[in-house]
């Protein structure tokens, strides 16, 4: 008899979480793959708690039935921490989050200066916040809410939307790239 292969479904707001999804495949090449992108409500950043929850929970439900999953992956920052706790509370499957990387980032940088850019709601949220707190490791962490990084990303990913100017992702993500008056900068950008 030939064993099951398991199934993981992996879920984001875009494509983005297919940078995820290959780095678990990596792990786990036995595994079968869904990835289900919700670009009709992307960017998830741009939306408030409880309208994320309202959309994700009912639509993850329609996803478990439709594909029978052994767990999902919730390859979005914002979605895990805003939905995860509704999720692990309506169904059985086994759900793993990704969040902001404050631990290795500041782990990482020598400067002690390192930025996290994300959606605006990803750096706004308590959760955020809290990572700073118990793994800032004595980092100064700026956080920086780009409005239009994720949407030029999904462009050229999905293709069709046009050119996308280096001028256009240096504006996004300037604001990483601090100096402070001792002449430490940042030396360390994550991604949230």
């Amino acid at each position: 008899m030939m064993p099951t292969r398991p199934t993981i479904l992996v879920f984001d707001s875009g494509l983005g979480g297919l940078t995820v999804q290959r780095e678990i495949a990596k792990a786990r090449p036995d595994a079968h793959y869904v990835y289900v992108a919700d670009d009709v409500f992307f960017p998830y950043g741009q939306h408030s708690e409880q309208a994320l929850i309202d959309r994700v929970v009912p639509l993850m439900g329609e996803l478990i039935a439709a594909h029978r999953p052994d767990m999902v992956v919730i390859a979005c920052n914002t979605a895990s921490t805003i939905v995860l706790n509704d999720l692990r509370a309506a169904y059985q499957v086994p759900f793993v989050g990704t969040v902001p990387a404050i631990k290795p980032a500041c782990a990482g940088s020598l400067s002690k200066r390192v930025s996290v850019l994300g959606t605006s709601g990803t750096v706004k949220r308590e959760y955020t916040q809290t990572l700073i707190r118990e793994f800032g490791a004595g980092c100064i962490v700026t956080l920086v809410g780009s409005a239009h990084l994720a949407s030029l990303a999904e462009a050229a990913l999905g293709g069709g939307g046009g050119e996308i100017t280096d001028a256009a992702i240096f504006d996004e993500i300037a604001p990483c790239f601090v100096q402070d008056a001792a002449g430490a900068r940042t030396d360390t950008v994550w991604s949230a």
